[in-house]
């Protein structure tokens, strides 16, 4: 990768944090206790320390900007609440300062080294890290009700139709064998062939033939499912949705209520029943329920028990691989679905734009070969499958990538409406409980038979 590439995404990348910071207002910035987000100075403090610690500390030997905070900036020693506690850290012009220190210093380290492998790698890798937690400060916003973020322009810049003929819904995706993710070692590992520890090694599956929707699944459709009594019917729930049917929550922040509002689930989150319709939240607005965009921020039991509603099944996060990218052995390799230019307003609803609000139907050049649709950005798609470690798996550069979600998290695919462009591929593996809903989670089902 070029300097000049990189220093354009790192600039990119600390222009849209900062807009995301300073277009909230001082009393915003104390963002109500929710366990699925963190308070935006935090945020920021935090991705700024990880380049301190994995470029400036690993590399350099330099000491951190101001030692005493570490701890504090250190997902790893600070607890999830006390992240909240203002006594303990910098206010906005201070942390501001702090940000703009080290992306100084990172600019500069580009700008005056000549670069090894492993040193690019360590940029991309931070760069992106802190891209991770620019989609987090957008689902922040949403989770606490915040006007939307800078950028989102909830144009339709890709319209696309999908045949009304139910037999074509689904797509045949042949019996065979199939390339699954990213090389184990590589000579382009910095650059080409980037990736993180869940994504290797590359292997062969052999899959069956399948049948998988072209399309996510939508709010018209999952409302059908809510309007049959889908949450009343436990019958449709595993153990564990049953579980967590039966839980009670507070919906207060969730439905914009000043008061706590204990209840268990009846319909996707963000949903309310107004004189007879349907409305969703969307960000600090209620509009009503768009029928053709996706079903959004709903939970992994949800997903399931809409699929045994339905009479479909989730697909295995190797046949949502396979229908995205179909690659083969022998041929070129796919890291999206079009081939392996990166994704643009065309192909995709990503870098917090559309919001996921456009048809399901959308974005037909970024289809994949067997004519799927949106499975690059839009909303994180769940698949049926735990997430643990390929054969051959070894623990990269940051050990707590992945290491800490293995076993009882479920994976889910593809990026979201809130994932940055450049960090996105078809092999990318995000992990979640089941029970998350705060983030942009929908998804697509497979046949039975």
């Amino acid at each position: 990768m070029h300097k000049a590439e990189l220093l354009a995404e790192l600039e990119n990348t600390r222009k849209r944090t900062r807009e995301l910071i300073t277009s909230l207002g001082e009393q915003q910035l104390d963002v109500p206790y929710h366990p699925g987000v963190n308070p935006p100075l935090w945020e920021m403090g935090h991705a700024v320390f990880f380049y301190e610690v994995f470029v400036f500390n690993l590399l350099d030997g330099d000491a951190s900007f101001d030692p005493s905070m570490d701890d504090l900036w250190d997902s790893f020693h600070i607890d999830h609440p006390d992240r909240w506690r203002r006594d303990m850290f910098p206010g906005l012009e201070k942390t501001l300062a702090y940000f703009d220190h080290v992306y100084e210093k990172m600019a500069q380290r580009i700008e005056q080294a000549q670069l090894s492998d492993q040193e690019v790698y360590l940029f991309r890798y931070a760069i992106y890290h802190q891209n991770m937690h620019i989609e987090s400060l957008v689902w922040c916003r949403q989770t606490v009700g915040y006007a939307l973020p800078p950028g989102a322009t909830f144009e339709r810049p890709a319209p696309g139709e999908m045949s009304a003929n139910p037999k074509q819904s689904d797509a045949l995706v042949p019996a065979g064998d199939w390339l699954i993710g990213m090389p184990g070692d590589s000579g382009h590992y910095a650059t080409e062939d980037f990736a993180f520890d869940a994504e290797k090694p590359r292997h062969v599956v052999s899959l069956n033939e399948f049948a998988i929707s072209r399309c996510l699944v939508s709010n018209h459709e999952f409302m059908g499912f809510v309007e049959d009594g889908g949450y009343q019917r436990p019958e449709l729930w595993s153990f564990g949705g049953q579980k967590w049917l039966r839980t009670e929550v507070d919906m207060a922040l969730a439905q914009g209520m000043p008061e706590p509002m204990l209840q268990t689930p009846k319909h996707p989150v963000y949903w309310r029943l107004f004189e007879g319709r349907w409305r969703e939240r969307l960000f600090d607005k209620w509009q009503p329920l768009n029928p053709d965009a996706p079903v959004s921020h709903v939970t992994y039991w949800e997903a399931e028990a809409y699929c045994h509603w339905a009479g479909r099944r989730l697909p295995t996060e190797q046949e949502w691989e396979v229908a995205a990218l179909g690659n083969r052995s022998g041929e070129e390799f796919r890291k999206f679905p079009w081939g392996n230019e990166l994704p643009d307003s065309r192909r995709a609803d990503m870098n917090a734009s559309g919001m996921a609000q456009n048809p399901v139907a959308d974005y037909p050049d970024g289809a994949s070969p067997f004519g799927c649709r949106q499975m690059i950005g839009t909303l994180w798609e769940w698949t049926s499958s735990q997430f643990l470690p390929y054969d051959g798996f070894r623990i990269d550069m940051y050990p707590f990538m992945s290491t800490l979600q293995f076993g009882d998290h479920k994976v889910s695919r593809g990026g979201s409406c809130a994932t940055s462009s450049s960090l996105i591929r078809g092999t990318y593996r995000q992990a979640y409980l089941p029970q998350r809903n705060d983030v942009y989670t929908g998804f697509r089902t497979c046949a039975l038979s």
